[in-house]
């Protein structure tokens, strides 16, 4: 995920993890650069007992070395750092899992992001700003941490998925571009849900998808979901393209519709023919 915010999030629901999980798992700072969860300004995992998805052909490396800076401009961030950092109070393990998110790549090759391991999850909170304390983390708790950003990462995903089926026939293989966060940056989406009441998203990232050649960036929000799921599972996502084009808008209006009509079906639509549907008394 991107920043400290979403660290105390994380914390708060490894008080309530289910007793099969590990005991708990807590951080700070932000994701390393190869993942599609961090702060692209600045607020920014491979467990290596997940094997690679089955039609992975190529695992792929953020590029580096742009004009005369280390930084990533896909991601603004700096290099992988694998290296243990000065008076790290235990090893951790610098394997990595290949994601099931497809990159865009100059030569059209079919690779795929790659997760930060645990080692360049430690790193890159310590260069936020974050100082390990006996009480925040364990080396146990690691293994965990990692396993909850890839799960959420894999959910956004799906959830982009699921838009871009309505464009199958333009493009069948839409691929992840770029990414970054916006921790601060609610969308007018969180803002309006605040003032109804509701609580604001602890994180807020922007994906700019590859529809075979056009760009479409998708808003993501993230809310506390509470208990951590036994797929290591804790937001809540609200994934959605921005309103920035008028397919876009298209798009959400088109989605909207059938969300409502669907309501209606299910409050109203309890007989069809005489027949009584399932749900109905």
């Amino acid at each position: 995920m991107g920043n400290t915010a979403i660290t105390k999030v994380q914390m708060e629901a490894t008080k309530s993890v289910p007793a099969d999980h590990a005991k708990y798992m807590s951080a700070g700072g932000s994701p390393p650069p190869e993942c599609p969860m961090h702060q692209k300004q600045g607020d920014a995992k491979s467990a290596s007992a997940v094997p690679p998805h089955p039609k992975m052909q190529a695992a792929s490396e953020c590029p580096v070395q742009h004009d005369n800076s280390d930084v990533n401009p896909l991601n603004m961030m700096p290099p992988a750092n694998q290296q243990p950092a000065p008076d790290q109070p235990f090893p951790l393990p610098t394997d990595r899992q290949t994601s099931t998110i497809p990159k865009v790549t100059e030569d059209g090759t079919v690779q795929f992001w790659q997760y930060p391991s645990q080692q360049m999850f430690w790193n890159a909170m310590l260069r936020k700003g974050w100082r390990w304390k006996n009480e925040d983390v364990s080396q146990k708790d690691m293994g965990d941490i990692i396993r909850i950003h890839n799960a959420n990462n894999e959910q956004a995903w799906q959830e982009v998925l699921k838009w871009e089926a309505l464009h199958a026939k333009e493009c069948g293989n839409p691929r992840l571009k770029s990414f970054g966060g916006k921790a601060k940056d609610f969308s007018p989406r969180a803002r309006f849900r605040s003032w109804l009441g509701y609580e604001l998203p602890f994180d807020r990232h922007d994906w700019i998808v590859d529809r075979c050649g056009k760009d479409v960036r998708y808003v993501i929000d993230y809310y506390d979901g509470g208990l951590v799921d036994k797929d290591y599972r804790f937001a809540l996502l609200d994934v959605r393209p921005a309103m920035d084009s008028p397919s876009n808008v298209w798009d959400r209006m088109c989605v909207a519709y059938m969300r409502w009509k669907y309501e209606l079906s299910e409050k109203f639509g309890g007989h069809d023919n005489g027949k009584v549907t399932a749900g109905s008394d």
